[in-house]
């Protein structure tokens, strides 16, 4: 695509793009009286106007059925959590009996862990993304000590090589083969939440398989980012949060993945609780526990009825614009901002792009690394009325998201940006 450096051609962009009326269905944070220019749904995704009448809606059970809303009305609570398998199971490429949504991500994560790292023998070893988010890292390094063993024996990281910020798939793959019979788990990010980089989760997954492992994926920044199809895949389990790029709202409910090969396995180590516990005879209140089918005998608890009523009402904008028409404009947006960024720093030594070059490894995040001041940097652009995010030591997370921003927002930050570069230093 032939991106020009002009107002004109953003509008002409706009005017274009068929997903350009979803922006009216969401609520924009204002800035010196002006709705800002919002490009952190990487951290934390916009309120859906709709979201309010899905809790409003349970509200009113909640008032009027009090108790009797878990078996009353047409949605009961009972199967509330029911409402958002379909959808869910489209964001990532799932089967529905696959799907769960529940609990929040790193609770999912332990539970996932507690069925998929069973080490033995020489078999006791985890490959992880180096420097992944620290919820993954504590995960991991707490599982690892439950089971008796050190990080440093049981736990390996995979960083990029000298002077490069994202990690070759080629070197994933081939650390996956030279630790082959002693690996007992594969856990990468979908994308890396630093430097916005996509990993090759298909190759990753064979790879893996093939030296006896198992493999799973924290999807916090891949899930409502970039199509995925985790049953084609093989995927073993993955987890994702909702409230970022799938816009559910601070700390939303989350979701669990785990294939269908294992599912039905009750012979599987999990830890069980009542709601996951077989729906025909839950309320005998017997011993024995007796997983329901597919990854909802997985569950713990009750559904969280109103953080599931405001992701349903962001799945159904999900399934409306449909993953593959919001990574086409993803592509696209975050190309302009990409071009942008390299025109206005021309002469300028300031600003380092990390995330790959290539559009089919990176999502909607462009993250950039500021080599001199950058707090200052992004304390100007908050103040211009341009909502990014910052992570130590130096980087500034850029994240145009095709369900909510425009192409001429990333031309209002190019020229923002611009105006804060001159004079920096």
């Amino acid at each position: 695509m032939n991106y020009q450096n002009t107002l004109a051609f953003s509008q002409e962009q706009d005017n274009l793009d068929p997903l350009k009326h979803f922006k009216d269905r969401f609520y924009f944070p204002q800035v010196n009286g002006q709705d800002a220019i919002y490009f952190c749904g990487n951290s934390l995704g916009l309120q859906p106007k709709s979201a309010q009448m899905y809790i409003d809606n349970e509200m009113y059970k909640w008032a009027n059925y009090a108790v009797e809303g878990h078996f009353k009305g047409e949605e009961p609570w009972f199967n509330y959590h029911k409402l958002l398998t379909d959808g869910a199971a489209r964001v990532v490429g799932a089967r529905p009996q696959e799907v769960v949504i529940m609990n929040q991500l790193t609770v999912n994560l332990h539970l996932m862990l507690v069925s998929f790292y069973r080490p033995e023998g020489k078999r006791i070893k985890i490959i992880m993304e180096g420097g992944a988010f620290p919820s993954d890292q504590y995960a991991l390094e707490t599982q690892v000590k439950f089971h008796g063993y050190t990080p440093e024996e049981a736990i390996v990281e995979l960083f990029p090589r000298e002077g490069e910020h994202t990690l070759r798939t080629e070197d994933i793959l081939q650390s996956i083969e030279e630790y082959g019979g002693e690996l007992a788990l594969v856990l990468m990010g979908g994308i890396n939440y630093y430097t916005g980089q996509v990993y090759d989760m298909q190759a990753i997954t064979r790879v893996g398989h093939e030296v006896g492992a198992l493999v799973g994926f924290d999807l916090a920044h891949a899930a409502g980012n970039v199509p995925m199809q985790l049953h084609d895949w093989d995927v073993d389990f993955a987890v994702w949060c909702t409230y970022k790029y799938l816009n559910s709202g601070p700390g939303g409910t989350a979701g669990v993945f785990v294939h269908e090969r294992h599912v039905n396995n009750p012979d599987l180590p999990r830890f069980a609780g009542w709601w996951g516990h077989d729906a025909s005879s839950r309320f005998q209140m017997k011993k024995g526990f007796i997983p329901m089918p597919g990854a909802e005998g997985w569950q713990l608890s009750n559904a969280q009825i109103l953080p599931m009523a405001v992701h349903r009402a962001s799945l159904e904008l999900f399934d409306e614009a449909g993953m593959a028409n919001l990574r086409a404009k993803s592509e696209k947006l975050t190309g302009y901002l990409e071009f942008l960024i390299d025109d206005v720093q021309v002469g300028k030594d300031v600003l380092e792009i990390i995330t790959p070059r290539n559009p089919q490894a990176r999502g909607c995040q462009i993250s950039l690394l500021v080599k001199q001041n950058a707090r200052e940097l992004f304390n100007k652009l908050m103040e211009a009325g341009i909502i990014v995010d910052f992570r130590e030591p130096s980087v500034i997370r850029v994240a145009p998201t095709p369900l909510y921003n425009s192409f001429e927002e990333v031309y209002r930050f190019s020229e923002i940006l611009h105006a804060c570069l001159e004079g920096h230093s």
